[in-house]
């Protein structure tokens, strides 16, 4: 029995011996485990999400535009610069501005290696203009007449009329993005697609829904392997949750999301960057957060241009972008910043003016009883319902800071904290009185979010109840059809004056995207579009 105990302890010692001669002879250590660990780590971003990545049809509107944007292309990329070649080289527009003629990149695949080419280009678009419902506040999708593949990589798009924002809306996150023709299910992508393979930088290689998503470099990639060769995005709550899990390092990035909501509050950032671990990086400013009022509503008071005007004038908007956060973002006092194109316009300004508010509701007959707190005209009390996104921590705290200031002239607001895509639904529908809401940004405006005041899905309900609905609706079609700048410039102002006076969009803020990041990662800038960050370019030093 002894001897057995032997040779078993020798034939162990033998095999860990040769395990032990190999290691050293591989050079496989301890240290260098650890080597292998801390390198694997820098080629790697998980960045925390409030929000699945959802659907990731690209022709579709429910999946996340910071993914989409990785695995997903356009023909051309709208920069500080104007419009630039992405998937399309070059181009040329015919003298009438009918014609668009894009001549692609050659020797460019999908992630499951099939080409992409003219007929890639035509089958894509034709999808989108099949679903064109879908598609209607973005103005583009009335104007397409047709889409030609003259040869393999050269593609014809002819419009219906001449359209000055054709190439914007083409650069923009989606619709107008290319997924590989064999995930078409029947030929469309309006039901669904079968897979997920875009021209992008990264490809979806797993997802757990409402867990984490996996996306990977693309070694193909026509511009390059990026560096940076996984990026996770992990679902998590928003606020003390993230911040734990960045402290942990169980996430090492975070941004302000494609839906407004912020991961993490001003003081949290603030210790992560004092730690000395993390930097924050914040771009310029890129979009106004407003609130919506839904001037549909004829038997509400928000239908009302006087309560409308009262609300805005109850804003203090100092205190909300001084204290609530934290000096981040700027005041806003109109729809657009003067720097967003054609919107340098002037307009009165309504600044915080309690006493004046309560002037205007007086004047419009809506009394305040005595002993009342809430006032009433006609025997119905001037109440509203005020929503937000659950995932945001300063909206919340903006909405009950509103909630005070609108209790002060009389005006009792009922906040509701919902999903941002239960919001997005109300704002569609017309289901509701008050909700926050951002502008598309900088890269898109003002034809993008002006062009959603007609359309059901965006602002229609918005804009509709007012009295000047045709006429800016008449201009909408107008400016966005116009070849002359002048002309051009002219119909905005009076676009930006309409809904300024009927104050329907009652400013908050002007917002910028922000990034918290490991204090060691490189790269890191921001496009002209609050929608998607270039991964791409980031690099660990």
């Amino acid at each position: 029995m002894f001897n057995k105990i032997f040779q078993l302890a020798a034939l162990v010692f033998v095999v860990l011996s040769i395990l032990a001669a190999c290691s050293e002879k591989s050079g496989i250590t301890d240290s260098n485990k650890k080597e292998v660990a801390d390198n694997k780590r820098k080629a790697e971003i998980v960045y925390a999400s409030a929000k699945d990545i959802n659907d990731m049809n690209p022709h579709l509107y429910k999946g996340s535009m910071p993914a989409q944007g990785m695995v997903y292309e356009s023909l051309v990329e709208n920069t500080a610069d104007g419009i630039k070649p992405l998937l399309a080289k070059s181009w040329e527009v015919s003298e009438d501005g009918k014609i668009y003629t894009f001549h692609l990149r050659e020797n460019v695949k999908f992630h499951d290696g099939e080409p992409f080419n003219a007929e890639a280009v035509k089958k894509n678009i034709e999808a989108v203009q099949n679903n064109s419902e879908k598609h209607s506040w973005i103005k583009l999708s009335s104007k397409i007449e047709s889409v030609n593949a003259v040869d393999e990589y050269t593609v014809n798009l002819v419009l219906a009329e001449s359209y000055y924002p054709t190439l914007v809306e083409l650069s923009m996150t989606r619709p107008y993005v290319f997924i590989s023709p064999k995930d078409f299910k029947d030929g469309e992508t309006k039901d669904g697609v079968e897979g997920f393979n875009g021209t992008g930088p990264y490809t979806l290689t797993e997802h757990k829904t409402d867990e984490f998503a996996i996306f990977e470099a693309n070694e193909n990639y026509w511009g390059g392997s990026p560096k940076i060769k996984k990026i996770t995005s992990k679902v998590l709550p928003t606020g003390e949750t993230t911040f734990l899990s960045l402290k942990k390092g169980e996430v090492n990035f975070v941004f302000t999301d494609d839906r407004g909501a912020d991961s993490l509050d001003v003081e949290a950032m603030n210790e992560l960057v004092d730690s000395g671990d993390y930097q924050l990086v914040r771009s310029e400013p890129m979009n106004t957060k407003m609130i919506v009022a839904n001037s549909s509503k004829t038997d509400e008071p928000v239908s009302e241009k006087a309560v409308r005007e009262a609300i805005w004038h109850s804003i203090d908007r100092e205190t909300i972008t001084k204290d609530i956060l934290n000096g981040t973002e700027t005041t806003a006092h109109t729809l657009f910043s003067p720097n967003v194109n054609y919107a340098n316009v002037d307009l009165i300004k309504r600044g915080y003016d309690l006493e004046k508010a309560k002037e205007i509701l007086d004047e419009a007959g809506w009394a305040l009883e005595e002993g009342a707190q809430v006032r009433t005209k006609a025997g119905n009390k001037l109440v509203m319902k005020l929503y937000y996104d659950s995932n945001s921590s300063s909206q919340k705290t903006q909405a009950e800071f509103i909630q005070a200031s609108s209790k002060e002239i009389g005006i009792e607001l009922e906040i509701i904290g919902e999903e941002s895509t239960s919001i997005a639904n109300r704002r569609s529908t017309g289901d509701y009185d008050l909700l926050f809401n951002q502008t598309w940004g900088l890269a898109y405006d003002p034809q993008s979010t002006i062009a959603a005041f007609t359309s059901e899905a965006s602002y229609l309900h918005t804009t509709s109840g007012i009295p000047k609905a045709n006429e800016l609706y008449k201009k909408i079609d107008q400016v966005m059809v116009s070849t002359d700048e002048d002309t051009r410039k002219s119909l905005y102002t009076d676009i930006l004056k309409i809904i300024h006076e009927e104050a329907v969009f009652i400013p908050i803020s002007n917002g910028s995207v922000t990034v918290v990041a490991p204090k060691n990662l490189n790269g890191i800038s921001f496009k002209q579009t609050q929608f998607e960050l270039p991964f791409e370019q980031m690099y660990f030093q």
